[in-house]
């Protein structure tokens, strides 16, 4: 088990209830600590056939995530995810069925069935498993820190994050980007892009959603999706959220859907 030690400090009786729950239900459990992102990789490194099960945040699941995909080992084993955190932090957790009482998500992760999930892979190595948002210009994200800065330095960062981004209503710039799903081009460089948004949930298809600078071109509804396997984005210097993580600038980037990239543990009913 690993306890991110965010969660330690947010929510310390959560993490001790988690924790007691699933030492009742697997005396043989492995409590990790970790501090950094470094000491997390070699936990995943080296946790032989052991099942991994994650105590915190949306940010501690995905990190993750990321470490099993970079070592090629993320379709191994399902992963569990204890929800501790402030609400919006979860919001992901939420979004793919894990119960967001801590009594609840240990007894799914001893007792729950696997899902499998879907990703978007990059053509750089990164990994997607929420949702990739490329913002017009002054709504684009800020590079965040190195992760060795230290763990417990996110809240100052999500408030920093908070504080510089753009008000409701505030007219937001767009980008020149060329965006094509599957070789089709949804857009061009002739008109800028207000956002793309590209989310993978099921099936081996992305739903890719563009969205122009000028409403009044828009139907109410708003564009409709259009379903990918791959998606590539090109233009000048533009910048993306992958889940939390602020990505660029870069030039060209390409999405693909890996099917199936994924597995998580959850209530037999979420799972069915």
């Amino acid at each position: 088990m690993v306890i991110d030690p965010v969660a330690r400090t947010m929510d310390g009786e959560s993490v001790r209830i988690a924790k007691d729950v699933l030492r009742a239900g697997a005396p043989s459990l492995k409590f990790c600590f970790p501090d950094s992102t470094g000491e997390l990789a070699r936990i995943i490194e080296h946790r032989g056939r052991r099942r991994p099960v994650v105590i915190g945040d949306d940010t501690a699941l995905l990190r993750t995530v990321r470490l099993l995909h970079r070592e090629g080992a993320l379709a191994e084993a399902a992963l569990s995810l204890v929800p501790v955190g402030q609400r919006a932090a979860l919001s992901l957790a939420r979004s793919l069925g894990v119960p967001l009482s801590a009594v609840a998500a240990a007894r799914a992760a001893l007792d729950g069935a696997e899902r499998t999930f879907d990703a978007l892979v990059d053509d750089s190595g990164g990994i997607v498993v929420g949702a990739l948002r490329i913002p017009g210009v002054s709504g684009a994200p800020a590079v965040a820190p190195p992760e060795h800065s230290g763990w417990l330095e996110r809240g100052a960062r999500t408030l920093v994050r908070a504080l510089t981004a753009p008000l409701p209503g505030t007219p937001v710039g767009g980008h020149r980007l060329r965006v094509e799903a599957d070789g089709v081009v949804l857009a061009d460089l002739d008109r800028p892009v207000r956002e793309v948004s590209v989310r993978s949930p099921a099936g081996g298809m992305a739903e890719v959603v563009v969205r122009g600078t000028d409403p009044a071109s828009a139907d109410d509804e708003g564009p409709l999706p259009v379903r990918a396997q791959a998606v590539t984005v090109s233009g000048r210097d533009f910048r993306y959220r992958a889940d939390e993580a602020a990505g660029g600038p870069v030039r060209r980037r390409t999405w693909t859907v890996q099917e199936n990239a994924w597995r998580l543990t959850l209530p037999v009913a979420a799972a069915g």
